[in-house]
C-alpha cells in the first residue's frame, strides 16, 4: 500500500520460497496484496506449471513471470503464451552472461542472448533481465549485458539488479529499457520512488 500511495505503477512480487521449491508457497499473502491494491501486480517464483499460472491469475495477479521452466520446458512456454498472451513474462536470470535456474541455485551454460532469441520464437513478448551478481548490491546495473540483450530483440525488456541511483534509471531509459524493477534501493532510501518516477516521466 505504501508503494502504491507513492505512485508505483506496478508491484513486482517474488515468491522466494517458491523459487526454490518449485511450487507457490506464499499464495495467501500474494492474493491479499493483489486484492488490496489498485495497481497491477506481477508474480514470479515457483511458477512451473500451467495450472500454477492459472492459480496466480485467479488470485488477482495480472502478469506471471516464469524462469526455470522456460529453460527446462520450452513447450510449456509456447502453450502458456498461446493461452495467456502478454500476461506471460520470461525472466532472464543471468550470472556472467549464462542463465541460472531454481532460485539461482543452479548454473547453466545457456547464453542469455541465445535464450532470448529462442523464447521470442515461442511467442514471448516481454522479458525481465536480472544480473544475479548485481542484485541487492546497490552498485549499478550491468549496462553492457543489458545493451547486448536489447540488440538481440526489439521486444520490451525490464531491467532488474543493482539499480540504486536515479542516474541508473536515466541511463536505462536512454538505452531503451521498457521498465525497471527497484527493490532494495527503495527500502534503504537510496532511491526515492516519487523522485524516480518524476525523473523518468518528466
Amino acid at each position: 500500500m505504501q508503494w502504491q500511495s507513492l505512485g508505483a505503477p506496478r508491484l513486482h512480487l517474488v515468491d522466494l520460497d517458491g523459487a526454490q521449491t518449485g511450487e507457490l508457497v506464499n499464495l495467501p499473502v500474494i492474493k491479499e496484496i493483489a486484492h488490496s491494491v489498485l495497481i497491477p501486480t506481477e508474480l514470479g517464483g515457483g511458477i512451473r506449471k500451467l495450472e500454477t499460472i492459472e492459480e496466480a491469475m485467479r488470485a488477482g495477479v495480472e502478469r506471471v513471470v516464469i524462469g526455470t521452466v522456460a529453460v527446462e520446458d520450452p513447450d510449456l512456454v509456447a502453450e502458456a503464451c498461446k493461452r495467456f498472451g502478454e500476461a506471460i513474462l520470461v525472466s532472464i536470470d543471468a550470472r556472467d552472461g549464462k542463465l541460472a535456474t531454481h532460485g539461482w541455485l543452479k548454473q547453466t551454460e545457456v547464453p542469455a542472448v541465445d535464450f532470448v532469441k529462442t523464447m521470442v520464437r515461442l511467442g514471448v513478448k516481454r522479458f525481465i533481465y536480472t544480473d544475479i551478481n548485481r542484485d541487492g548490491t546497490l552498485t549499478e546495473p550491468n549496462f553492457i549485458a543489458i545493451y547486448e540483450l536489447l540488440e538481440s530483440t526489439r521486444l520490451p525488456i525490464i531491467a532488474s539488479g543493482g539499480i540504486s541511483r536515479l542516474t541508473h534509471l536515466m541511463i536505462l531509459k536512454q538505452l531503451g529499457i521498457h521498465g525497471a524493477i527497484i527493490g532494495k534501493a527503495l527500502y534503504t532510501g537510496d532511491i526515492n520512488l516519487k523522485q524516480a518516477i518524476s525523473a523518468v516521466n518528466p
